[in-house]
C-alpha cells in the first residue's frame, strides 16, 4: 500500500521526517518496506524555450530542437519525443548534471546517468529535454513535459515546481497484513499517526442527508441476499462533464501508481485512497429503470468486464444489475455496457459492503485482484458508505461541474452489530509486562476510533469502531496499546530464569531420528509432499488409508480452498510418493527408496478423534520401486521387490523395539493395493505393506512395479519401547552356540508362522533364529519345499551339548507337531 507524505499530512500534522515516520509506523505493527522521495528534482535542470524544431537529417524519429535556456546563445538538441513542438516551454537538463533514468531492460529500476555532449546519428546534442519519468515527478514517458506558458526561461526547474504547487514527496510503501484493512487508506494510517505523534486527526467535514429525497426519485436499488450485500447507497450527480481532471488530483493519483483517468473516475480512487472504501461511477443513462438489483448469479455465464476481457462467471457470482441485464461484478470490477464516458451526463455513484468471503472467492474464481476487491475482501468500514459517496458527490461538483442531487438512497437491510470489549488495566501489565497509566491507554485507543462507554475503576469498556473488524477479544485490545505505547519500551527483564531440569529429546523425537538414521543407510531418501489434493484424486486412495482396513471414510475438503485444484487433504501419503517415484523414473533414476513422515485426513467417528467426525494421525510411508542399485561387478543387479519391502518393515519395527506383531496376509486385490499384509498387536492394527495395482501404477505413469508400506505412526509411538527407562545390561561372556536345522514342509506353509512357534520353544536359551535357505525341487517331493534355519543359544553360563540338543529337541517335535513338518538330514 503506497502512502503520500504530503497527502497524510492532509489529515494530520506529522511533525516527523518521513524516515522517522517510517520508523515508527514500522515498530508500530505498520511495517514501511522502502521509501521513495518523488519529485526531489536534481540540480542543473532549468526551464527552456523550444525556438525551432528540425527533421534530424539520419534519423526519421529524431528531431533537433534548439532550445533557449536563458544563455547568450540557443542550445542545439536532438530529442526523440513525438511531442515536441515550437514554442514550449520545456525541463531541460544541462551538460554535467546527472539524472537517475528509467532502465531500457527493467523500467523498473534507475540508473544515474551523467549529461554530456554527444554526438546523436552524427548531431551535436548539447542537453536533455526531459519526460515526467526522466525527472522522477511520475511513470509518463508518453512524451517531454510541457510547462505553462509563462514558466520563465532559465529557472530552476524546482522553483518551477513550487510556484504551480507541486512539491516533492515521499511515498511509504507498507505492508498490510490480512488484519489491518483500515490501514488501506490514507486516513487509517493517519489515525495511528495522530496517536504515534500525539496529533489531532482531521477528517474532512462531509455533510451526510437522510436517505430519500429527490436521488430517490432518479434510482432505485434492491438487495437480493442481505448476507452477501448488508448496504448499498446510491448518489445521483446530474450535469457532469467529462474531461482530465486538475493537477492536484492527477498529482495525487500518479505518487500512489495510478494513472489518471478522467475527473469523474479520478474522484472515486481518490476517495477510497483517502478513505478505503471502494467507490464505483456509473453512466446513470446506462442504467435501465433506473434501478440497480443485488443479486447472485443462479447459473455460470460471461461478461465483459471494463478491461475489455470476457470473463467466465461461476454460480453464485455477485453481480450489480439494472432491469434488463448485468452492469458489474460485485466488488471486483465494472462492466463496459455502463462504464463512464466522454458522453456521460449524469453519474451515478455506488458505495456498498459486501461479504468479504464473496468478494475472495470471485476474485480467486476468476483470477482477478483489483484496488476494489483488495479491500472489500479484508472488510471495508461497515459504517463509511454514505459518507465516502457525498465526499465524492460534492468532489465531482467540484471538479467535473455538475449538481449533487440532494438526498440518498441507502439500501441497509442488514446492519453490523457494533461491539463492546472490556479491557482490565491489570491485564495490560500482566501480558505485556509495562505499567501503562489509565489515562495514556484511554488516550492510545480513543486516538484510533475507540470510544469509552463505562469506565469502572479497574475495567475500562470500549466500544470498537466499525474500522476494526480484527479486534474481537479484550488481547486485541492489549495488542493495540502495546504497538502504540512502544514495543521498545518493554523493559528487558534483569535475570532470566534457568529450568532446574537437563533438557532432554523426546521420545517420539528419538523414534523419528532412529528411524530416519537407519532408512538413509537402508538407501531411502526422505521427501516432503503437498498435503492438498484434487478432491477426485483423494477419493481415489481414501482406501490405502491405515485403519484396521482399506475403508478409510471420505476425504475432508478445506474451508478456503488455495485453488480450484488443491481442495482437499490427503487422506494417505501414497499420492505424493507416487509423484516422486514417477518423476524420477521418468528423469533417469534406476531405482528409487522414498520415506515421508506426515499427517493424513479423514471424515470418519473413531474414539479417539480430537474433532468428531474427522480423523487425523501422523503417517510413516515407506515405498520402492525399480532397481536394487547393487551395480558392482561381484554382485548381480536384481529388481526390487516385496520382501525388500516387508524386511525394511520389519527392521522398523525391530528398531522400535515392538515385538509379537502379527502379520495377516491378504492376497486379493482391494483398493489400490494387488495384495498386502497387513501388521497388528494387541487387536490395534499398525498398518500394512502391499503392492500397488498394477493397473494403478500404469494410471500414475509407472511401469515397474511398486511396493509401499503404510503406518500409523500414532499407534507406533504409542505402543515403542523407546524413551521408557533402561537398564543396563552387559555384554554376555560366554560363548554362544549354533545349530542349523531344515525342515520339508508343504508349499503354502508360512516360514513366518514357522519362525514363531521356533522361538517359543526356544524359550529361555534361545536368543535369535532367522531363514538361511528356501528350496524347491529335487528331492523334497512334489508341492513341498525345505526350509532351513540358523539357531543360535546362549545363557549366563557355559552352555553343554546336553542343553542345547535338549532344547533342539523341543523345538523339532513341536514343529512337525504344529506344521506337519519333516526333519530334513
Amino acid at each position: 500500500m503506497k502512502i503520500s507524505y504530503n497527502w497524510l499530512q492532509d489529515y494530520v500534522d506529522v511533525g516527523i521526517a518521513v524516515g522517522e515516520l517510517a520508523e515508527k509506523l514500522t515498530m508500530a505493527g505498520l511495517e514501511v518496506e522502502s521509501v521513495d522521495q518523488i519529485g526531489a528534482v536534481p540540480g542543473g535542470v532549468v526551464v527552456g524555450h523550444v525556438l525551432e524544431v528540425t527533421k534530424h537529417p539520419d534519423a526519421d524519429r529524431l528531431t533537433v530542437c534548439s532550445v533557449d535556456v536563458g544563455d547568450e546563445e540557443p542550445l542545439q538538441i536532438v530529442c526523440g519525443a513525438p511531442n515536441v513542438a515550437v514554442g514550449q516551454k520545456v525541463p531541460v537538463a544541462l551538460v554535467g548534471s546527472s539524472l537517475e533514468l528509467p532502465s531500457r531492460d527493467a523500467p523498473d529500476q534507475r540508473t544515474l546517468v551523467k549529461i554530456r555532449r554527444a554526438k546523436i546519428r552524427g548531431t551535436k546534442s548539447e542537453g536533455m529535454i526531459c519526460a515526467e519519468d526522466e525527472l522522477g515527478l511520475s511513470d509518463d514517458h508518453s512524451g517531454i513535459m510541457v510547462l505553462e506558458e509563462d514558466a520563465i526561461v532559465g529557472t530552476p526547474f524546482s522553483d518551477y515546481l513550487a510556484s504551480v504547487g507541486r512539491r516533492s514527496d515521499a511515498v511509504l510503501d507498507i505492508a498490510i497484513t490480512p488484519n489491518r484493512p483500515d490501514a488501506a487508506s490514507h486516513l487509517g494510517v493517519a489515525r495511528d499517526v495522530a496517536a504515534l505523534t500525539d496529533s489531532t486527526l482531521h477528517t474532512p467535514e462531509v455533510d451526510v442527508p437522510a436517505d430519500g429525497g429527490d436521488a430517490a426519485d432518479h434510482v432505485t436499488i434492491s438487495i437480493e441476499d442481505d448476507e452477501l450485500c448488508r448496504r448499498y447507497v446510491g448518489v445521483v450527480v446530474r450535469g457532469v462533464t467529462i474531461g482530465d481532471s486538475p493537477d492536484w488530483l492527477k498529482e495525487r493519483l500518479t505518487v500512489v501508481g495510478l494513472r489518471p483517468r478522467n475527473n469523474v473516475v479520478d474522484v472515486t480512487n481518490y476517495v477510497m485512497y483517502e478513505c478505503g472504501q471502494p467507490l464505483h461511477a456509473f453512466d446513470l443513462e446506462q442504467i435501465a429503470g433506473p434501478s440497480i438489483i443485488v443479486r447472485p448469479t443462479k447459473e455460470p455465464g460471461k461478461f465483459v468486464t471494463l478491461d475489455d476481457e470476457e470473463r467466465e462467471l461461476p454460480a453464485g457470482t455477485l453481480m450489480i444489475c439494472d432491469a434488463d441485464r448485468e452492469g458489474a461484478i460485485a466488488g471486483v470490477m465494472g462492466g463496459q455496457n455502463s462504464e463512464v464516458s466522454e458522453k456521460t451526463k449524469d453519474v451515478l455513484i455506488e458505495s456498498a459492503y459486501f461479504s468479504p468471503a464473496s468478494i475472495r472467492r470471485t476474485a480467486k474464481a476468476l483470477g482477478l485482484q483489483t484496488d476494489a476487491s483488495y479491500r472489500f475482501e479484508r472488510g471495508v468500514d461497515t459504517e463509511i458508505q454514505a459518507w465516502a459517496a457525498m465526499r465524492a458527490a460534492f468532489l465531482m461538483q467540484e471538479v467535473a461541474g455538475g449538481k449533487v442531487v440532494d438526498g440518498i438512497v441507502d439500501e441497509h437491510p442488514n446492519p453490523s452489530k457494533q461491539r463492546a470489549l472490556d479491557l482490565r488495566l491489570a491485564r495490560i501489565q500482566a501480558i505485556t509486562g509495562m505499567e501503562v497509566a489509565r489515562e495514556e491507554v484511554v488516550g492510545l485507543l480513543t486516538q484510533i476510533g475507540f470510544e469509552v462507554v463505562d469506565d469502572k475503576s479497574d475495567v475500562i469498556r470500549f466500544r470498537v469502531p466499525p474500522h476494526r473488524p480484527d479486534v474481537e477479544r479484550e488481547i486485541d485490545l492489549i495488542e493495540e496499546v502495546a504497538r502504540l505505547y512502544g514495543y521498545d519500551r518493554i523493559e528487558e527483564p534483569k535475570t532470566t530464569p534457568v529450568p532446574s531440569f537437563t533438557p532432554r529429546d523426546r521420545p517420539e523425537d528419538l523414534a523419528r531420528q532412529r528411524i530416519l538414521g537407519l532408512a538413509a543407510g537402508w538407501g531411502y531418501r526422505e521427501v516432503y509432499t503437498n498435503s492438498l489434493l484434487p478432491e477426485g484424486r483423494a477419493s481415489e486412495y481414501c482406501d490405502s488409508s491405515i485403519l484396521g482396513d482399506l475403508g478409510g471414510g471420505a476425504p475432508v475438503r478445506t474451508a478456503n480452498a488455495i485453488s480450484r485444484e488443491m481442495t482437499t487433504l490427503r487422506p494417505s501419503l501414497l499420492p505424493g510418493a507416487l509423484s516422486v517415484i514417477r518423476h524420477n523414473l521418468n528423469h533417469g533414476q534406476d531405482g528409487v527408496r522414498v520415506i515421508e513422515f506426515g499427517h493424513v485426513f479423514t471424515k470418519q467417528d473413531l474414539p479417539d478423534n480430537i474433532i468428531p467426525g474427522y480423523e487425523e494421525h501422523e503417517s510413516l510411508l515407506i515405498a520402492c520401486a525399480g532397481s536394487s542399485g547393487q551395480r558392482h561387478w561381484g554382485v548381480t543387479d536384481r529388481s526390487l521387490d516385496f520382501f525388500d519391502l516387508k524386511g525394511t518393515v520389519a527392521a522398523i519395527l525391530n528398531a522400535l523395539e515392538i515385538h509379537g506383531v502379527e502379520e495377516t496376509e491378504y492376497p486379493e486385490a482391494a483398493g489400490v493395493a494387488a495384495y498386502r499384509l497387513e501388521y497388528a498387536t494387541g487387536g490395534t492394527v499398525l498398518g500394512f505393506a502391499a503392492m500397488l495395482d498394477p493397473e494403478r501404477a500404469s494410471a500414475e505413469g509407472i511401469d515397474t512395479p511398486v511396493y509401499f508400506a503404510e503406518l500409523n505412526w500414532s499407534r507406533l509411538l504409542r505402543t515403542t519401547a523407546i524413551g521408557s527407562n533402561s537398564d543396563y545390561v552387559p555384554v554376555n561372556r560366554f560363548p554362544t552356540v549354533e545349530r542349523d536345522l531344515a525342515f520339508v514342509v508343504d508349499e503354502a506353509t508360512r516360514v513366518g508362522h514357522m519362525q514363531d512357534t521356533i522361538r517359543q520353544e526356544g524359550k529361555p536359551l534361545l536368543t535369535d533364529v532367522r531363514v538361511f535357505d528356501v528350496y524347491e525341487g529335487k528331492g523334497v517331493g512334489a508341492s513341498r519345499k525345505s526350509v532351513a534355519f540358523a539357531l543360535r543359544f546362549s545363557a549366563n553360563r557355559t552352555l553343554t551339548d546336553a542343553d542345547v540338543d535338549e532344547q533342539v529337541a523341543k523345538i523339532v517335535k513341536s514343529v512337525a507337531r504344529v506344521h506337519t513338518a519333516e526333519l530334513r538330514d
